[in-house]
């Protein structure tokens, strides 16, 4: 068969499912047959026309496992090996990937923001970009990815055992990063606006503590986490943080972060930037899932198949309060 099915979406709005051209085999690259694609805050915004600097139509998924069609050249895959994939197309020439930081990479592509990503049959990336999922569940590979990002946050913040963290925001990647902050050794307070969503964190986390914005007690913290999507909050972060504490910002949006300067400096405050993740950050989720450290089962919270993903993505871009992970099975 030369054709795949694909999920397009053709302009914000708008999905369709769509035959396409499989991927030809070329130098340096594996195709994989994907097998499960987690759903992202990406995704949503892609179809709703809220992604900037992004061409339409697009096939999105970036959060994807699969099976190996072809064997690496190293020896490390073969043919029908559960992969995961690093959706972070990187130059490897520019200062970042020399430096051993291609996920801010000054050229970077991500597979279905940039380029055509996951919500498809079948994809081809280069090798580089495929990490071996033994032990994995399918779905749990699927889910490496997003998890992987909350942990490069928290590697970032360099947490000691017994340290206290405050996570603001308690979507997936706000969960994410709660998840590894605990698995550092560090007590954890997950903080949001919304009630059914720290439920649903509660669920996960039975350990953390959860606070509601607008009730949450007047303490402060060795290190916040921002994973909240939003600018107010991002420039309000400061006011929980302790004296000598590391301050990281998960959420990427448009806007100017200001903080006073007289409070930023009495804190001696650490700022930090996190993007994306480093393939040292897949590996120890991939360690802790086969671990039992992540609750991955009480992560995915919804599924659907491809053929059917064109009507329950907007369903649930409508209302993702009672959402954590959906899955695409493809």
């Amino acid at each position: 068969m030369t054709q795949m099915t694909a999920l397009i979406c053709p302009e914000p709005g708008a999905l369709r499912l769509e035959s396409r051209p499989r991927p030809e085999p070329r130098p340096d690259h594996v195709r994989v047959r994907i097998g499960h694609v987690g759903i992202c805050g990406t995704d949503y915004h892609i179809f709703g026309g809220q992604q900037p600097y992004l061409a339409y139509p697009r096939v999105m998924g970036h959060e994807l496992s699969g099976r190996a069609l072809d064997a690496s050249s190293d020896g490390t895959i073969a043919p029908g090996d559960l992969v995961v994939v690093n959706p972070y197309l990187t130059c490897g020439t520019c200062r970042a990937c020399r430096n051993g930081a291609p996920n801010c990479c000054e050229a970077i592509a991500v597979l279905g923001v940039h380029v055509d990503g996951g919500m498809c049959e079948e994809i081809i990336v280069p090798e580089a970009n495929l990490y071996p999922a033994h032990g994995l569940s399918e779905t749990a590979a699927a889910m490496v990815e997003f998890l992987a990002i909350g942990a490069h946050g928290v590697a970032r913040a360099r947490l000691r055992p017994g340290a206290s963290a405050l996570i603001v925001g308690a979507g997936p990647i706000g969960l994410a990063a709660a998840i590894f902050a605990g698995i550092a050794g560090a007590q954890v307070t997950l903080r949001d606006a919304s009630a059914e969503r720290l439920a649903l964190a509660a669920g996960v986390l039975p350990q953390a503590r959860t606070e509601q914005v607008g009730q949450e007690a007047q303490a402060t913290y060795d290190a916040v986490f921002d994973a909240t999507g939003s600018i107010a909050a991002m420039n309000r972060g400061l006011d929980w943080l302790g004296h000598g504490g590391t301050y990281v910002l998960l959420s990427v949006v448009k806007g100017d972060l200001t903080f006073p300067d007289p409070e930023f400096h009495k804190r001696e405050t650490t700022l930090l930037a996190s993007r994306n993740a480093l393939k040292s950050d897949f590996d120890h989720v991939m360690a802790c899932i086969r671990d039992g450290r992540v609750p991955v089962d009480r992560l995915a919270t919804h599924s659907t198949t491809l053929d059917q993903a064109a009507i329950m993505l907007p369903q649930w871009a409508a209302d993702r309060g009672a959402l954590i992970k959906a899955i695409i099975h493809v």
